[in-house]
C-alpha cells in the first residue's frame, strides 16, 4: 500500500472512531455467557474481562471500548439439544451469568431493559447490557416461561436455533410446520404484548414470512446476513428484507465467515465434520476444539472473509431494505472464525472505515450503528403498551 493510500486509510479509521464515540455500536448478538460457561463454568475470576482476554475470548472490556460498543445484546443461548426443563434451567444460568458480569463491572456495564435505558447508558459512558434468548426451546412450550424470561430482563427471543422445535421451523433442520404452527403464531403475539422483540435469525424463510405476517411490532434479525450475497439457509432472502420497512424491523448483519463468504461454506462443513469425528460438538470453541481446527486449517487453508465482505452484505441489505432497517450483530464468542480486520470486538471501526470509503454518510452510519436498533426496541415497547389495554396474558398451550 502506498503512503498516500496508507494516509487515507488512517484518516478513515480516525473518522470511524470519532463517529463511534458519538454513535456507538448496538451489537445484536454476543455469546460471551456461553463461552464463560463452557470454558470456566462461570468462574469470572478465571476470565476477568476487565483485562485482555485475547486468545481465550473475542470479548473483554478494553476491546469493547476500543471497538466503540455502546450497547450489547448478550445472548443467553443454550444449545438446542438441551430440551425441556434442562433448557429452561440452563437459560436461567445464562441470565444469572449476565447479571454477575453487570454486578462485577459496574463502571463499564449497566443493565438495560428499555430504549430509554440504552440512551441513558450512552449518556453515562457505559455499555448498555441487554439480553436475548437464542431459541424457542428455552421456554419449553410455555408462554408463562416466556413471560418469566421477560421479567428477568430478556428483550428478544430467537424463535429457533439450529433445530426445528415443536412450533417453528429452523433454517438448518427439516421443516415440520411449514413455518409457524398455530401455537407459534400465539408465541409471536404474546411477545408483541409483553414487548419482547421477535428475532428471526436461525429460522426458516417460511417462519420469517409467517412471523412478519403476524407480528404487530418490529422484528429483528440479531445476527443474519444476505442470502443473495451468500447462499446459506441462515441468511435472509430479499423478499423478506423488502418487508422490513412496512414492519419497522432491523436486519443486523453478522460476521460469521460461513454465512457471508461463499467459499467458506464448504470449508466450514468439512471442518465441522472433522470436529465430530474427534468427539467434539461442531459448535465447540474450547481450546481442544480450536487446536483441531488449526491442525485442519494447516492442511487445508481456510478461505478468509474481510471487513469488505461484511460491507458487501450491508450494501445489498441497504439497497433492498433501506438504511433505516439494518444493523450489526457480530456473533463474537459464538463462532470459531472471524473475518480479517474483524477478529474480535475491537474491530468495528474497521467496518465503519470501509463503509466510509464506500461513500456511506455519517447520518446513515449513525442509523446502522445506534439509532435503528434503539428505535426498534422503542417501537416494540409502544406496541406492548397498546396491546396491554386490549389483551391479557395468553394461557394457550401447545
Amino acid at each position: 500500500m502506498s503512503g498516500a493510500h496508507t494516509s487515507v486509510a488512517a484518516d478513515r479509521l480516525a473518522e470511524a472512531r470519532e463517529l463511534l464515540a458519538e454513535h456507538p455500536v448496538v451489537d445484536g448478538h454476543n455469546d460471551l455467557p456461553w463461552a464463560l460457561r463452557e470454558q470456566v463454568r462461570y468462574d469470572l475470576a478465571q476470565r476477568d474481562i476487565a483485562g485482555d482476554q485475547s486468545g481465550l475470548l473475542h470479548t473483554d472490556i478494553p476491546r469493547l471500548r476500543a471497538g466503540g460498543v455502546g450497547a450489547q445484546f448478550w445472548s443467553v443461548y443454550v444449545r438446542s439439544d438441551f430440551a425441556g426443563d434442562e433448557a429452561v434451567s440452563a437459560t436461567l444460568e445464562q441470565i444469572d451469568a449476565v447479571a454477575q458480569l453487570i454486578d462485577r463491572y459496574p463502571a463499564d456495564l449497566v443493565r438495560a431493559l428499555t430504549a430509554d435505558d440504552m440512551e441513558a447508558a450512552r449518556a453515562d459512558g457505559r455499555i448498555a447490557s441487554l439480553m436475548g434468548a437464542e431459541g424457542g426451546h428455552s421456554i419449553n412450550n410455555s408462554l408463562a416461561t416466556l413471560r418469566a424470561l421477560h421479567r428477568l430482563g430478556v428483550r428478544y427471543m430467537t424463535l429457533t436455533h439450529n433445530d426445528t422445535i415443536d412450533w417453528a421451523d429452523s433454517a438448518t433442520d427439516e421443516p415440520r410446520h411449514g413455518g409457524l404452527s398455530d401455537f407459534g403464531r400465539e408465541v409471536v403475539r404474546e411477545m408483541n404484548r409483553i414487548g419482547m422483540l421477535v428475532d428471526l435469525s436461525h429460522v426458516a424463510a417460511t417462519t420469517m414470512r409467517d412471523a412478519l405476517a403476524v407480528s404487530a411490532a418490529p422484528v429483528i434479525f440479531s445476527h443474519s446476513s444476505s442470502l443473495a450475497m451468500c447462499d446459506h439457509p441462515r441468511n435472509i432472502p430479499d423478499d423478506v428484507l423488502a418487508q422490513l420497512p412496512a414492519n419497522g424491523g432491523v436486519a443486523m448483519a453478522t460476521f460469521v465467515p460461513k454465512f457471508i463468504l461463499p467459499a467458506a461454506v464448504e470449508w466450514t462443513l468439512a471442518a465441522d465434520e472433522n470436529l465430530r469425528a474427534h468427539g467434539f460438538h461442531h459448535l465447540d470453541t474450547s481450546p481442544g476444539a480450536m487446536a483441531l481446527h488449526r491442525a485442519f486449517e494447516a492442511e487445508r487453508p481456510r478461505p478468509v472473509a474481510t471487513a469488505a465482505t461484511v460491507a458487501d452484505h450491508l450494501d445489498h441489505m441497504r439497497e433492498v431494505a433501506g438504511v433505516d432497517h439494518i444493523g450489526i450483530g457480530g456473533d463474537y464468542d459464538g463462532t470459531a472464525f472471524t473475518p480479517a480486520g474483524l477478529d474480535d470486538v475491537a474491530g468495528y471501526p474497521n467496518l465503519i472505515a470501509e463503509l466510509l470509503t464506500r461513500g456511506w454518510s455519517r447520518a446513515d452510519l449513525a442509523k446502522l450503528t445506534w439509532s435503528n436498533a434503539v428505535r426498534a426496541l422503542r417501537d416494540a415497547e409502544a406496541v406492548a403498551r397498546e396491546l396491554s389495554v386490549s389483551r391479557g396474558p395468553s394461557n394457550a398451550v401447545l
